[in-house]
């Protein structure tokens, strides 16, 4: 592509899963890795090990998919005691040669030998301390020989060896550590989270070194083809003069904006945006670059497609469709449903008079609140036991991803936009400050100071601003997303309308190209029209028992109280007209699209008060020696009367249905009448009756019997399509008998993912999930993202014998699933006709039914 790129050679991800397998290099790789490196040495004009001036390398990882800092790197590889002598003569820099040497020590020590990294950074800081400097830079040459010794007296007294002086021991030391790195624990974390296979190994890139820091016409930066953050167009990123990369990504010293380049630079400047406009046209997409200037001579290291936040993405995707460079499938392919939930959270509400604590870098835009933590551990534990918090750290590194992972939001006293904080946390769609000057952490004392000397300690609450850099003391409050205003269908602020005007154009394309209809699962006229403005075409489930709460709960009490039918049928004849009046302005909320009405689900003790309080209450009373309350008494006994050991599986569902009279009839009365009411106002109601838990095509063919008879009573020739819910793992195994008697199915995900494993919800996420999660027996809980081996196994049955059963059966799924992106591409693969779930997931099923269409990988 006529890039200036060091040379070198690349060992290929083949060698690195024999290597994991076997624990063993594959034959013949030292003899191609010597031939190679003696192919580079004649390129360069350098050889490993010259005592008089010695080729040095870089050994670093490069996987099908990046990975930013997971894995290990080794940069200076070939100096020893002497040819850093070499080094210091051939380059005229003492310094940086006794510089890169400690660097070396350090970083071979850690990554292959095993060393605590810690001890380097103990012995670094006593140094600065003993010669008064404040950074790297102020340490001279006679300090980091020093440094350099003291370096290596750790590695000795650690290991039990001493580090190697042959340089190509040093190589293939390397080499095999970055091969071993692809099982570091932080590495696992990330491919766990991202979806990436386990089993793809990483290669190892070995290139000749380039030094940015051999004086001020020097230097090291990352550059993006457009703004990562929001995805303006321009080139952006962060430039460090007379430094190395790794200094850019640690954050240890703050960098100056790209445009700054061109005064420092001017011709470097030039020569780099014409080499990202290259870039960029080749990938046809955002690209992060890594480059080194070397005494004036500019040098591109790396290249990736950029990670990016979520308006980013859609504005990139949407800028590249009107520039014509990409089409509308592949940007719709290049966004996700999580993304798209990104930016339908919350920001905080503008204040003029609310003046932040601390300022800082936006690296990664959005609003967070939480407590203050300043350990990955702390931010794992309290996010454990349900708290939020921000991860207050000076800068992060690799080691801190599980706690990146737990907390709302993070907050860095030093680093850029290219850092190791900003970049991870783009990715995961985290809330990010960085490089908040001023801001004093102190990780031992679990404080940090603000540059008033505000001091705040851990447990704080903070609020942090990832689009304009603040941080605020306390809780500041939070208003919807410019995205979610527009789908309700209020004001979008100026600023916001090219992040929505995106939203819509890929959205709208998802809409074109999807087979999956999407529907709500909405309880209330309000969910139904919140969920019509967000395009749902219908409502998949409307649980008719959220309708029993409230005020309403007596009604249903006289129902379960009711000592004879007379006395139940009053009860029900009461809870008729709420009910038809319900339905009545559900339907008209949706009119002319179809309506899910599922009948009563739940264990009819549900409605009644708690049975412990319950009899603490009455055992009061009589202890003081007060009148009990002939009611309580009656509620006491039913409760106890309908007590279950494992409710779940009790009297529910359609085991209601044909057990307590009347029920059904009220229910499907009143859907009846309400139907009737809106034709004859002049509606098109689409009523649909489902009903639940049944596990033979008995229960059913009893209740559709009882269904038809109230609809005939209601209105003469009224039909309504019968369906049920398949949640049961012997429903999905009989489904083609069950078929027999119903119009469609709708899969209740979660029930039959709680008996399908055996599982009770509510018990065990909190009991072992975190230990199964931790110990790799899921890689998401299948409560949020559909267990396609066992429960998808069973769908795919269920659809299959259902249609031969009922050829055109429709078939839908409103379990929590129906929201979930990665659930949505297997549900589209198995031949759904809809899926339901709550109103603020539908755009997000919008945009993954488009994507499945398209063969998009899923999003994990």
């Amino acid at each position: 592509m006529g890039l200036p790129v060091p040379p070198g050679f690349t060992i290929t991800t083949d060698a690195c899963r024999t290597y994991l397998s076997s624990g063993q290099e594959p034959a013949g790789l030292a003899d191609e890795i010597a031939a190679h490196l003696a192919d580079l040495e004649r390129r360069t004009g350098r050889h490993l090990g010259d005592p008089a001036d010695p080729l040095l390398l870089s050994v670093r990882s490069g996987g099908r998919y990046s990975m930013p800092g997971m894995m290990d790197t080794v940069l200076d590889l070939g100096l020893n005691d002497e040819t850093v002598q070499g080094f210091a003569k051939a380059s005229g820099q003492e310094r940086v040669a006794w510089d890169s040497y400690r660097r070396l020590v350090q970083m071979y020590g850690t990554t292959v030998m095993g060393v605590d990294g810690s001890l380097f950074d103990t012995a670094l800081d006593q140094i600065r301390v003993e010669c008064g400097a404040v950074t790297d830079l102020d340490l001279g040459t006679a300090e980091l020989r020093r440094l350099t010794a003291a370096f290596q007296s750790i590695v000795h007294g650690e290991s039990g060896r001493v580090f190697p002086q042959d340089p190509v021991e040093q190589l293939s030391g390397a080499i095999r550590s970055v091969f071993a790195s692809w099982r570091a624990e932080r590495a696992g974390i990330y491919r766990r989270r991202e979806g990436i296979p386990d089993d793809l190994g990483t290669a190892v890139n070995v290139q000749a070194m380039v030094f940015g820091n051999l004086g001020p016409d020097s230097g090291t930066g990352v550059a993006f083809t457009r703004s990562p953050a929001t995805g303006r167009r321009g080139a952006y990123g962060d430039y460090l003069v007379d430094a190395q990369g790794e200094d850019v990504v640690a954050g240890i010293r703050n960098t100056v904006p790209l445009h700054d380049m061109a005064v420092l630079t001017p011709h470097c400047h030039r020569e780099l945006l014409g080499h990202l406009c290259t870039l960029e046209t080749h990938y046809r997409d955002l690209c992060d670059v890594e480059f080194t200037i070397e005494r004036g001579r500019l040098w591109i290291l790396q290249t990736r497609v950029g990670k990016r936040t979520a308006e980013a993405a859609f504005r990139i995707a949407a800028q590249l469709v009107q520039e014509q460079v990409i089409t509308l499938d592949q940007a719709l392919s290049r966004v996700t449903g999580e993304q798209l939930a990104q930016l339908m959270f919350p920001r905080f509400t503008d204040e003029p008079d609310r003046v932040p604590v601390a300022r800082g870098v936006p690296a990664s835009p959005g609003a967070a609140v939480g407590s203050v933590v300043f350990t990955s551990a702390a931010a794992v534990r309290r996010a454990a036991a349900g708290e939020h918090t921000v991860l207050v750290r000076p800068e992060t590194t690799a080691d801190d991803l599980p706690g990146m992972i737990a907390a709302q939001a993070v907050l860095t006293s030093r680093g850029g936009k290219t850092s190791h904080a900003a970049v991870v946390a783009r990715g995961m769609g985290k809330v990010c400050v960085c490089g908040a000057q001023g801001l004093q952490v102190d990780v031992v004392a679990r404080s940090f100071t603000t540059a008033d000397g505000t001091v705040v300690r851990e447990g704080e609450a903070i609020s942090v601003d990832g689009a304009t850099g603040e941080v605020h003391l306390g809780a500041v409050p939070m208003v919807p997303s410019p995205v979610t205003a527009y789908f309700e269908g209020s004001e979008v602020p100026q600023q916001a309308e090219e992040l929505v005007r995106a939203v819509d154009l890929l959205l709208t394309h998802a809409d074109q190209v999807r087979h999956l209809q999407v529907r709500a699962n909405a309880d209330t006229p309000q969910d139904a029209r919140r969920a019509r403005s967000f395009g749902a075409q219908g409502v998949g489930l409307c649980r008719t028992e959220h309708m029993f709460l409230g005020e309403r709960r007596r009604l249903v009490e006289a129902m379960i109280l009711a000592q004879d039918d007379r006395t139940r049928e009053q009860a029900l004849a009461a809870l008729l007209p709420l009910q038809r009046q319900d339905f009545t302005e559900i339907l008209q909320a949706v009119d002319g699209l179809p309506v899910t009405i599922r009948l009563l689900d739940p264990p009819l003790h549900e409605f009644l008060p708690d049975r412990t309080e319950l009899a603490v209450r009455l055992a009061t009373v009589r202890a003081e020696g007060r009148t009990v309350d002939p009611h309580d008494e009656r509620l006491l006994a039913a409760v106890n009367r309908m007590h279950e050991a494992n409710p779940m599986l009790g009297l529910r569902g359609v085991r209601l249905a044909l057990v307590v009279p009347g029920l059904v009839a009220m229910q499907v009365r009143a859907v009846a009448q309400a139907v009737v009411a809106r034709r004859a106002d002049g509606g098109d109601p689409h009523a649909e009756i489902m009903v639940p838990l049944v596990g033979t095509v008995e229960e059913l063919r009893l209740v559709r019997t009882e269904v038809e008879r109230v609809l005939d009573e209601v209105s003469e020739g009224l039909v309504l399509p019968i369906g049920t819910m398949i949640e049961l793992p012997r429903a999905a195994l009989t489904a083609g008998r069950i078929a027999e008697a119903a119009e469609f199915f709708s899969f209740g995900t979660n029930d039959l993912t709680q008996t399908t494993w055996g599982f009770s919800r509510d018990d065990v996420e909190g009991a072992f999930f975190a230990r199964y999660l931790d110990r790799g027996v899921f890689r998401v809980s299948p409560f949020e993202t559909l267990d396609i081996e066992g429960v998808g196994r069973l769908i795919e049955i269920a659809v299959r014998e259902g249609r031969a059963g009922r050829p055109g059966l429709a078939i839908g799924v409103c379990g929590e699933h129906g929201g979930d992106p990665a659930s949505v591409d297997f549900f589209h693969r198995a031949g759904l006709d809809y899926v339901s779930c709550s109103p603020y997931r539908i755009p997000i099923a919008r945009l993954e039914a488009g994507r499945a269409a398209l063969g998009a990988v899923p999003t994990v």
